[in-house]
């Protein structure tokens, strides 16, 4: 059992100040022991003999020990050498034992999979996506953060993000999660009978409206509309500012005024009355969710299989 992983023993030796060469001279140590043979040794390494022996006296100079019995017929270990060499092979068992596992990765599904979403939308389709993949896949672990603001995949140390499509980073691959999102400025029915419905954009003037944040940013993105063809921005007076839609449909459920909201998040407030959707004629829909990751990544088992069934979601969205 010849090792190729020798940068990682040298701590089983007395001396903690070992050099690099010194790496050499454990690899002609276990060599020489597992062969039997100085010159088998050295063929085995591709060196001379004299550059075996040399590697050998070096290391009983170093130690004071003698670690080989030679004649001219055999070598054999003396107690030193095979004590040394009973250390060695275990220790470089263990690392072969260590390093052999890592094939698991290449080829079985396994680890944590770092992921981060928006909290609302990232989190419809979590709730989606982690069960599928818990279930075929139960040695892969998900560690999810549900965040608004803007994330450096990398830098964060995540494997791979859900983003609307606008949102997304350059430099990163992406598959699709939903169909193009649709909006709509929704408000509570006893707000509308109270304050009037807008019938235009225009109109929004002069409603009590709220508005969502950016995290990171600080800013707050205008309300898209298409009027006449052509696309426009309405920055109305905000009421209350928020920087969680979660909370925003809720201040919107209570009657506190108009927001602007992805229709996958209020579905259910509109199918149950709870909330109005006004000016829909003029609002249009936008980029759906990815999931995006980085390019050289992707080959990783964990992520491969993310990637599938995310495309399996994508194709088969179920009324999102």
């Amino acid at each position: 059992m010849v090792m190729n992983l020798w940068f990682i023993i040298e701590g089983h030796f007395e001396r903690p100040a070992m050099q690099a060469s010194s790496l050499d001279l454990i690899r002609s140590f276990l060599t020489v022991a597992q062969c039997g043979s100085f010159s088998g040794a050295a063929r085995q390494l591709d060196v001379s003999p004299p550059a075996v022996s040399k590697a050998i006296r070096a290391i009983e100079r170093q130690h004071g020990v003698l670690l080989f019995r030679r004649t001219t017929r055999s070598v054999a270990l003396t107690d030193a050498g095979a004590a040394l060499f009973a250390e060695l092979a275990a220790a470089t068992a263990r690392i072969d034992e260590a390093f052999a596992a890592l094939t698991a990765f290449r080829t079985r599904p396994a680890g944590t999979l770092r992921l981060t979403a928006p909290r609302a939308l990232g989190a419809i389709v979590a709730r989606r996506l982690v069960p599928r993949m818990r279930a075929a896949y139960p040695d892969i672990h998900i560690d999810l953060s549900l965040d608004d603001g803007i994330v450096d995949l990398v830098g964060a140390g995540f494997d791979a993000g859900i983003r609307l499509g606008q949102a997304l980073q350059g430099d990163m691959a992406a598959v699709r999660l939903s169909p193009a999102l649709v909006w709509s400025v929704v408000a509570a029915p006893a707000y509308l009978d109270a304050a009037g419905t807008p019938q235009s954009p225009h109109e929004l003037v002069g409603h009590r409206t709220i508005r969502y944040r950016f995290p990171t940013a600080g800013t707050l993105p205008g309300w898209k509309f298409v009027v006449d063809g052509e696309g426009m921005q309405v920055h109305a007076d905000a009421g209350i500012v928020v920087n969680d839609t979660g909370m925003i449909a809720e201040f919107v459920r209570q009657g506190l005024g108009l927001a602007y909201l992805p229709d996958m998040e209020i579905a259910a407030d509109i199918a149950a009355g709870r909330m109005r959707r006004v000016l829909a004629s003029y609002v249009p829909a936008t980029p759906g969710l990815f999931l995006y990751f980085p390019v050289r990544t992707q080959s990783q088992p964990k992520l491969r299989v993310l990637i599938d069934e995310a495309v399996a979601l994508g194709r088969h969205p179920d009324g999102w």
